[in-house]
């Protein structure tokens, strides 16, 4: 990225207190200074989020327009898909604006919206994962009280004290950025994240550290211990399988589905609990690992967990059959008005209707 030893420039552009927080701009560093490397990542994250978003949603439509999906499972990757879509979007669309029009600037105010909604979104694909791991968990080694420990009123409980649990962690940080000073306006990363925010900061950082690392750490390692656990039970209930291809198909589904948490959760601790110093590398791989919690890993949601998923295929064959069927029956009104009583028509219109 070719940061130099003057990345910072010098203290005399120091924000003090909140009196300038009105007019004060950040500057997103990016995450290349080289014009040919810049035109390349616009490209990629362009396609990466286009793909996230989409397939995402097609999933969220899917299990809302099928009741044979609504049970706990779907409705938890649902939520996930929701909080995927917000997750992706507080970052990288910014960047490649950023990217396109060669201005890295951010207001502090929305600088800090960007740190809030990040954060909130963020945790709450944490504290998700560690549900739908909880809930494979009774379905699998507690398969005749399924339906009493995951009740819809038990499952709606758990992703509501989530978004409250993830929104009052987003705000604790936020406020106790509003205690801070800046020596510079340059941060070094693509979006408002906690650790550049404190690098650049002149004035005394220990509480916002002390309450990252245990705060953060709480919010972390907790729910990944919980997967872990989660996912042992898993595998030894497993083992007990009487079926060997039963058996493959399983080991499948949790290897793919631990490879992405381990993915996410890795490079989450990289950036958030282990300490990195200002050098040229270590803003490097900062940066690498929030593109991978930022980007990848939400890419990498849907066909992980819903797309692997028989059921959750065909809803979403049917659903894009659904759409066909709506738009051929459309083309053919537009070109003859007169066909619209005929049967054929009324069929497509019917058959749309009702998988939409």
């Amino acid at each position: 990225m070719g940061l130099t030893q003057d990345f910072f420039p010098p203290t005399s552009e120091l924000l003090e207190g909140g009196n300038q927080t009105s007019t004060f701009v950040f500057l997103l560093w990016g995450l290349s200074d080289q014009p040919q490397q810049q035109h390349i990542f616009f490209l990629l994250f362009l396609w990466m989020y286009v793909v996230t978003v989409a397939g995402n949603l097609l999933i969220v439509l899917a299990i809302g327009t099928n009741t044979h999906l609504h049970t706990p499972m779907y409705f938890f990757l649902a939520s996930l898909s929701c909080a995927d879509i917000f997750f992706t979007s507080t970052t990288v669309p910014k960047a490649l604006v950023n990217i396109q029009t060669q201005s890295r600037s951010i207001s502090y105010a929305g600088c800090l919206a960007q740190r809030y909604f990040f954060l909130t979104f963020g945790d709450m694909d944490i504290f998700l994962l560690a549900t739908m791991a909880y809930d494979r968990y009774v379905a699998i080694c507690h398969p005749l009280h399924y339906m009493m420990i995951m009740s819809l009123h038990r499952c709606a409980l758990l992703v509501t004290a989530c978004w409250t649990l993830t929104s009052l962690v987003a705000m604790t940080h936020t406020f106790l950025i509003f205690r801070l000073s800046f020596c510079s306006k340059i941060l070094p990363d693509f979006f408002c994240d906690l650790g550049p925010l404190m690098k650049v900061s002149c004035s005394d950082a220990q509480v916002n550290e002390l309450v990252l690392l245990f705060l953060g750490g709480a919010v972390i390692l907790i729910p990944f211990m919980l997967i872990l656990v989660s996912h042992i039970r898993i595998v030894s209930a497993i083992l007990r399988a009487p079926s060997a291809q039963g058996r493959r198909k399983a080991f499948a589904t949790c290897g793919s589905r631990l490879v992405v948490v381990a993915l996410f959760f890795g490079t989450v601790i990289r950036a958030y609990l282990c300490p990195s110093s200002s050098s040229s590398n270590s803003v490097e791989e900062d940066t690498a690992a929030a593109v991978m919690y930022t980007v990848v890993t939400p890419l990498l949601n849907p066909f992980i967990y819903s797309l692997r998923n028989k059921d959750m295929k065909a809803a979403v064959v049917r659903l894009l059959k659904g759409r066909v069927s709506f738009s051929q029956g459309q083309r053919l009104l537009l070109r003859n008005p007169r066909c619209s009583p005929s049967p054929p028509v009324r069929g497509l219109t019917e058959i749309s209707t009702s998988s939409v």
